[in-house]
């Protein structure tokens, strides 16, 4: 028999035993993390230990064999989310915009460079990144194939009137991740209703694979590379928890016969060179698809690993993104793109677009020095709960509140221009 939703949100006691049994099955169907303690290795560890007792005043040890846990279950709600079925088609129908535009931004150096002009002056990391792009712009840009697995993220806003909105927070442009586990949670979520006797909400949670699609994707980029011998690199990180994410389409690439190679950026490095081409070569392998996993945050990158990306970027293999697009997808563009008539200027002629697209916009806000970013402090300050901070940063964990600074805080900011 069904349970009603109100009976079962009151009842602590059966939705800890849904929990039980929701984490069970997310171990079976592989939607899973390397924890913090072992980020290196999915292996299960063991520890020799010996312990002491002591009895009657006398102690003698005794050896003890522990288990040290390496893998867990990736993060998940209980239940699913309910997505109204339009606002869902809006973000199929809308997916495609964003990925034109994104590749019409990559190519336009000069609007690049304009509007990353002042953040550059103030954040180390965008502005290596730049110079980059800017070394490659000089050179000559060598590969002909460009590719985007960009994954763009929203938020439901509801307004006055009671109906839901469509909201982008950000795209995603470089190493956008949980394709693979998003393919595997809708088993664990149909699995937790059917539990409840719920069979018909069960039945509606859409099948999703993105996995597969994120591998097709790499697969022709591949193909259209030319060169049938020739591997995937992915660029990984040595600590990486999420690699069961990312072994699902490793896997699915391998189902085309098309081989996957793992190195880091200290590796390429070492062992990474390019031939009078530019074509580029990993252990004597020719590479035809870079597929960054790696290169989001200034933690990624040493002196050392910075030439390792210049290298890449100057080669002719498919960057997946190249330096341009991995810019594209900042966050000081994002807002320069909310600015009136900018999309009428990048999308000429696509007025269906520009309004698509348009009617996905939050509010974005500069924080330059001027006029334009003292107004925005002040009505931060004036009405904290209604924003967040966002930094130019990826990779989660950066965005916050304005209500989480204090009065300092702010004054700080403010003067600053944080």
């Amino acid at each position: 028999m069904a349970t009603g939703w109100g009976s079962l949100l009151q009842d602590e006691q059966q939705l800890e035993e849904l929990a039980r049994q929701a984490v069970d099955r997310a171990l079976a169907e592989g939607v899973l993390l390397r924890t913090s303690q072992e980020p290196s290795s999915s292996d299960v560890s063991f520890i020799l230990m010996h312990r002491i007792p002591s009895v009657n005043g006398s102690q003698f040890s005794f050896p003890l064999l522990m288990a040290i846990l390496v893998v867990s279950y990736a993060p998940f709600t209980l239940f699913p989310s309910l997505v109204p079925s339009a606002l869902l088609e809006q973000a199929y129908a809308v997916q495609m915009d964003f990925n034109l535009l994104v590749d019409a931004v990559s190519q336009n150096a000069a609007f690049l460079e304009q509007t990353l002009s002042s953040t550059i002056k103030r954040d180390n990391f965008t502005a290596h990144l730049f110079d980059i792009h800017k070394q490659v712009l000089k050179e000559g840009i060598a590969q002909t194939v460009f590719l985007g697995l960009n994954r763009s993220d929203y938020m439901f806003q509801r307004n006055a009137d009671g109906s839901a909105a469509l909201k982008q927070i950000e795209i995603n442009t470089i190493s956008a991740s949980f394709g693979g586990l998003a393919s595997r949670t809708p088993a664990v979520h149909r699995h937790v209703l059917n539990v409840l006797g719920k069979t018909k909400e069960a039945a509606k949670i859409l099948s999703n694979n993105p996995s597969k699609g994120l591998a097709m994707g790499i697969a022709k980029a591949w193909e259209l590379y030319g060169s049938a011998n020739a591997r995937v690199l992915l660029i990984a990180q040595e600590k990486e928890r999420n690699i069961f994410d990312q072994r699902a389409i490793e896997n699915e690439l391998l189902a085309r016969n098309i081989h996957v190679i793992r190195r880091k950026f200290e590796d390429v490095s070492e062992k990474g060179s390019l031939d009078q081409d530019r074509r580029l070569f990993m252990d004597d392998q020719e590479v035809a698809v870079v597929y960054f996993r790696d290169g989001y945050m200034p933690s990624h990158y040493s002196l050392q690993n910075w030439g390792a990306r210049l290298l890449l970027e100057r080669s002719c293999a498919v960057k997946c993104p190249d330096i341009a697009t991995q810019l594209a997808g900042t966050k000081k563009v994002q807002q320069e793109l909310s600015r009136s008539g900018m999309l009428e200027v990048l999308l000429p002629g696509q007025p269906e677009a520009v309004a698509r697209l348009r009617a996905t916009f939050a509010g974005l806000y500069s924080l330059d020095m001027g006029e334009e970013g003292d107004q925005a402090i002040t009505e931060a300050i004036a009405a904290p709960s209604c924003f967040v901070l966002k930094p130019q940063r990826e990779g989660g964990g950066s965005v916050k509140p304005s209500d989480d600074y204090s009065p300092d805080h702010r004054l700080t900011a403010t003067h600053e221009k944080l």
